[in-house]
């Protein structure tokens, strides 16, 4: 097969979907790899690298698009992108499609078959492909919470684990899956007063048992969400249902309530966001402030730490993408109900029924628009 690797264009974007490792597996396996040029600077890696692992380089992303059969990227394809896809040809990337409709409208007319990393499963019912970037995500939110916390973000100006006779800040974590359990993680490590919330017991059993007394462990429900929220110094919304849109958790009314210079991190903003008041930004401009109260809602924030980010994903996508090279996408998918699950587009259906349901869109399930 040959596999093309567009650099990436979204605003601030530096991992590559492809590390010179990946490239030179498939390479061994007898596939050809086409890599748009200066693809991996953002990873610390030149097109030397990538020739040398056996890629070929090419000088533009329309170069890429136009010969190859299969396109694997990072995150969602921009509009110019979707542009140049075409029938039958094979886009493997993350697309969050629920709070997308212009992306899933391209996708659809281009005919291609978008498969989407969140939502590949396993045999355990987890998101191996989400879960690498859930954990930097994790980690990051309490970095990026920290510094917004700070005056000259509009910020309380408190320190997250505050020094000898002064508390240190209050932190609140909505969702214990991967992205909770690696915040909460953080913030305790920098000794701040952690409170995380779900609605699995089972869940909060586990995080109970690795933790102890040192993290409090809440069920979520409105009473003890909207009590917890309005004492939070910094609040982390880490909540996933996965494909779908996000529920908005933390309404504005609440907002209004919240402490000054208080700090929300929305993790959950690729999604479409847990806050009724969320809106995305960048790593340029990665805050606002609403009511009082500082956002931040930066829809790719594991672009930031490109090296870490990209050698984590592509370390969980190789398999696959091994998968769909030497079966071709349609044995694959076939063989794989885990790698069926990523189906959303094929041939201008959707397929994955949460991404149908958020955009109000016909429904078709997986296996039978693979028959078709």
């Amino acid at each position: 097969m040959l596999i093309g690797v567009p650099k990436e264009i979204k605003n601030f974007e530096s991992r590559v979907g492809m590390t010179p490792a990946n490239v030179r597996e498939l390479v061994s396996r007898g596939h050809s790899v086409l890599v748009e040029t200066n693809a991996g600077v953002g990873i610390g890696r030149d097109d030397a690298a990538y020739v040398a692992a056996g890629a070929k380089i090419v000088a533009t992303a329309a170069e890429v698009f136009a010969q190859a059969e299969m396109v694997v990227k990072v995150k969602e394809p921009q509009p110019q992108e979707c542009k140049m896809l075409r029938k039958g040809q094979v886009l493997f990337t993350y697309l969050h499609l629920a709070p997308d409709p212009e992306q899933a409208r391209l996708l659809k007319e281009s005919g291609c078959i978008a498969i989407a990393y969140e939502t590949v499963t396993d045999a355990h019912g987890g998101l191996p492909l989400l879960a690498p970037m859930s954990e930097v995500a994790g980690r990051m939110a309490i970095q990026a919470g920290a510094r917004c916390l700070e005056n000259v973000m509009g910020g309380s100006g408190m320190l997250l684990g505050g020094v000898p006779g002064v508390r240190p800040a209050k932190v609140v974590v909505i969702g214990g899956g991967v992205v909770g359990a690696n915040a909460a993680r953080m913030a305790l490590g920098m000794h701040a007063d952690v409170t995380i919330l779900d609605r699995s017991i089972d869940r909060l059993r586990e995080l109970d048992a690795l933790y102890g007394d040192r993290l409090r462990t809440v069920y979520s429900n409105k009473e003890n969400l909207e009590e917890h929220v309005l004492n939070a110094d910094l609040v982390i919304g880490a909540v996933l249902i996965p494909g779908a849109a996000a529920p908005k958790l933390i309404t504005k009314a609440m907002l209004a309530k919240m402490k000054k210079g208080s700090v929300l991190v929305d993790v959950a903003i690729d999604q479409g966001g847990c806050f009724e008041t969320s809106k995305a930004t960048t790593h340029a401009e990665p805050t606002y402030i609403v009511d009082g109260i500082v956002h931040y809602c930066v829809a790719n924030m594991p672009g930031a730490v490109a090296h870490t980010s990209a050698y984590a994903l592509n370390n969980a996508t190789l398999p696959f993408v091994v998968q769909l090279a030497d079966k071709g996408w349609k044995a694959a998918l076939s063989d794989n109900p885990h790698l069926l699950a990523g189906l959303n587009i094929i041939h201008g259906k959707i397929t994955y029924e949460a991404v149908a349901t958020a955009l109000k869109e016909p429904y078709v399930p997986a296996s039978e628009a693979l028959k078709g």
